[in-house]
């Protein structure tokens, strides 16, 4: 485990050296961070980690995004996590692939709570449909560690909340 300074991260280029298969799952709130803080974190850091990454072997890149990232959307949430697909896509990985899911179900340390009432809302949708508006992390977790055990056909392959789900009961 290597522990970084993001803002000085061309700094640390070394962690980043010798990695088959790079994960991330970067990312801050507007509310915590502001609106500039938040492109800084989920769009700048997590390019450049990219970059770095490639530059230092990896192969295949798992991007943890967000259901509805579009880089033309109108909101910053979805626009911000559309642009970072891209340049992530543009780095040039062997594989990469790019997880978009609903909502997060877990647990923070953190209080958020509209997050805490939604979260308590989607919990009781999921029990009749489990796929359609959120995730628990671990699922997420699962199925990014599946699809690099079983990276399929080519070079990009984006997975929606639904084939997460499928992907992470393995």
């Amino acid at each position: 485990q290597a522990v970084v300074d993001f803002d000085r991260l061309g700094e640390h280029a070394a962690a980043f050296q010798g990695h088959d298969v790079g994960f991330c799952c970067l990312g801050t709130t507007r509310a915590k961070a502001g609106a500039d803080g938040f492109v800084r974190v989920d769009r700048d850091y997590v390019a450049q980690a990219a970059e770095l990454a490639r530059a230092g072997g990896c192969k295949h890149f798992v991007l943890q995004s967000s259901r509805g990232a579009n880089a033309q959307s109108r909101f910053l949430y979805l626009r911000v996590k559309g642009e970072v697909e891209n340049l992530v896509q543009a780095v040039g990985f062997d594989h990469c692939t790019i997880l978009r899911p609903a909502v997060l179900l877990c647990k923070r340390q953190e209080s958020r709570p509209v997050e805490w009432i939604t979260q308590q809302f989607l919990g009781v949708v999921a029990r009749v449909f489990p796929t359609a508006y959120s995730v628990p992390v671990e699922t997420v977790a699962r199925a990014m560690v599946a699809c690099v055990l079983q990276p399929g056909e080519g070079k990009v392959k984006v997975l929606e909340n639904g084939a997460i789900h499928e992907l992470g009961k393995a």
